[in-house]
């Protein structure tokens, strides 16, 4: 059965717009941990504490999740973005202005306010629009901008930066933003859908965190999200800093890992509609370890860096669109927005505790610069990462009982009373 009654055309125009908004949104979030050394130096910032920098956008995100929970599925879906994306612009402008660590902090706390529920909507009106039966390729299409982001956002960005300064990427996205805002919302129909009918009254959150399914999903979001910010806002430092790749080549390994990102994510999407959720999952899980022991834990690379960080970034889709797609079938039409930003919350309380606990770890040595105890941050992100397909297994496996269960046809015994009929 069809999630919404528009018709193939409509479901593929707003998928488009969709994935350009959130390639805004992820391109403000993966922007600026690139910049990081840039503005590190320039506003005398020690590396190291880079983390919270990243941690700041991530917690903010995570507080404006939980507090919108409870009323995005009241509002259409169009006019809720056109507003989150707003305020995003306008942080994302401010980080350009910032001064310092604190001031820079504030601008990311100001993004993250906004960019955590424009995920969440963004992600509620693909699932109001495209059936279960097509929701992993079109979540695929969604989340395919991170893979632009990185391919074409954020070698931009640092071009941007080496031809002006470290302040020039925040100026130039916040104008791209604002253009790619007022198109998107301009052109995406009235998105009511999940408001037609009787009026639903809104599940209380703690019923839907009482829900078995809806607590292992999480948890399984959440460790995916926290094995990646102990290392993500360090990868930069790391290779440079320790391995000894060439600063001025950066964005051609972001070029080539975003390249490679684009085409998994295609793929990933696809995979999931006709395999499930878990074996894809397992699979990035299963690339993403051997990543970070080959690719962090030696003191001198024993591959091409170009071949470690390009599998690395390819993980975040295998991993990433199977829980998405997932998730999308756990909660109620009514209660999509507010279940999305639930787990957006928990993700980014996540991710600011991956990054603001792995700036714990980690130091820079005042000599050579060298990150030291990425060891310990290794093995504390790849045991957390290696329970993810396990919580999927379950999820998956609950939600196919249920679906099983509500196809179950009924018959009636003798007494004229309902019951079951097995299944064959």
């Amino acid at each position: 059965m069809r999630s919404s009654p528009l018709s193939s055309v409509v479901e593929r125009r707003v998928i488009i717009l969709v994935a350009l908004v959130q390639l805004v949104n992820v391109l403000d979030f993966v922007m600026v941990m690139p910049l990081g050394p840039d503005f590190a130096r320039a506003l005398a910032i020690d590396e190291a504490r880079l983390g919270w920098v990243g941690g700041s956008y991530t917690a903010a995100a995570a507080v404006s999740g939980l507090l919108s929970a409870r009323f995005l599925d009241r509002f259409d879906r169009r006019s809720a973005l056109a507003v989150a994306m707003l305020g995003l612009v306008v942080s994302t402008a401010a980080g350009g202005m910032a001064q310092g660590l604190g001031s820079m902090m504030v601008a990311r706390v100001a993004a993250g306010l906004f960019g955590g529920p424009a995920t969440s909507l963004s992600l509620a009106i693909v699932a109001d629009v495209v059936p279960p039966e097509r929701r992993g390729k079109a979540m695929g299409v969604v989340m395919a901008a991170f893979s632009v982001a990185s391919v074409i956002g954020v070698p931009a960005g640092l071009a941007a930066a080496q031809a002006g300064s470290w302040r020039t990427p925040f100026f130039a996205l916040a104008v791209c933003g604002l253009a790619v805002t007022a198109y998107a919302v301009s052109q995406l129909p009235s998105m009511r859908l999940h408001l037609a009918g009787p009026r639903t009254t809104a599940t209380p959150t703690l019923a839907l965190l009482r829900r078995r399914e809806m607590q292992l999903m999480l948890a399984a979001a959440a460790a995916m999200m926290f094995s990646i910010f102990m290392i993500v806002p360090y990868v930069r430092s790391f290779i440079v800093n320790n391995h000894g790749y060439p600063d001025d080549e950066i964005l051609y390994l972001y070029l080539a890992g975003g390249t490679a990102s684009f085409l998994v994510v295609q793929l990933t999407g696809r995979a999931v509609d006709r395999f499930g959720s878990t074996p894809v999952a397992a699979f990035g899980t299963v690339l993403v370890t051997a990543c970070l022991l080959i690719g962090f834990l030696p003191a001198h690379p024993i591959v091409p860096v170009m071949l470690v960080f390009t599998a690395y970034m390819s993980t975040a889709s295998l991993r990433g669109v199977p829980i998405s797609t997932l998730a999308s079938r756990i909660p109620a039409p009514h209660e999509r927005a507010q279940y999305m930003s639930m787990q957006s919350a928990v993700q980014h309380i996540a991710s600011s505790l991956g990054a603001i606990g792995a700036a714990q770890i980690l130091a820079s040595d005042p000599v050579d610069k060298h990150l030291v105890h990425m060891p310990v941050a290794v093995a504390l992100a790849t045991a957390v990462s290696l329970t993810v397909p396990f919580l999927l297994w379950n999820v998956e496996r609950r939600v196919r009982a249920r679906v099983t269960a509500a196809a179950q046809p009924v018959v009636r015994n003798d007494d004229g009373a309902a019951e079951a009929a097995p299944i064959a």
